[in-house]
């Protein structure tokens, strides 16, 4: 199974391997997921505080040895335009679900870290104190798991930055 080609066959700009001790975290993004600019914050399982706290997401992580990192890149014509934000991070999550799909039906024990926290069920279960709908698909956002994207993407060889009218977004599957 070539893991890069079949990201890239899923419409990723681009994609890389890395051993998860190379991943780099920083447990102050907590604090951004705090001020809850998302509106997840206490009503997303894959959110925090429910999703667990920075020790244990990040050994959750750590806890398998690879990661394949996917970046997707998306035209957009105003930074300002929520909607049309939310549009790409949902197809590039989508995308990722698929990847994910994928490898497990390869036999490949995986989990994703996306663009963004779980939009599996709208609104989340944990919104009305209901189990999770599908905890086996449930994905985390990068920010809950305190991963610091920029130095990954830096890591990887990626871009961060994009150039005016472009919008990039990161993920990851993480695998043994």
């Amino acid at each position: 199974m070539q893991l890069i080609s079949l990201a890239l066959s899923e419409g990723f700009a681009d994609a890389k391997l890395i051993s998860t001790d190379q991943i780099p975290f920083n447990e102050m993004f907590r604090d951004f997921c705090a001020e809850n600019l998302c509106g997840q914050y206490g009503v997303n399982y894959a959110c925090p505080p429910d999703c667990g706290t920075f020790a244990q997401m990040q050994q959750r992580v750590l806890s398998k040895k690879q990661a394949l990192v996917v970046q997707s890149i998306w035209e957009i014509e105003d930074y300002m335009d929520t909607e049309a934000i939310k549009q790409a991070k949902g197809a590039h999550n989508a995308a990722m679900l698929r990847l994910v799909k994928q490898m497990r039906g390869q036999g490949v024990d995986c989990f994703m870290a996306g663009a963004s926290g779980c939009a599996l069920c709208k609104p989340c279960k944990c919104k009305n104190a209901e189990p999770c709908a599908f905890p086996d698909l449930r994905y985390s956002c990068m920010s809950a798991y305190c991963i610091h994207v920029k130095l990954l993407a830096d890591r990887c060889g990626m871009e961060y930055n994009t150039p005016p009218g472009l919008l990039a977004f990161f993920g990851m599957v993480l695998f043994d």
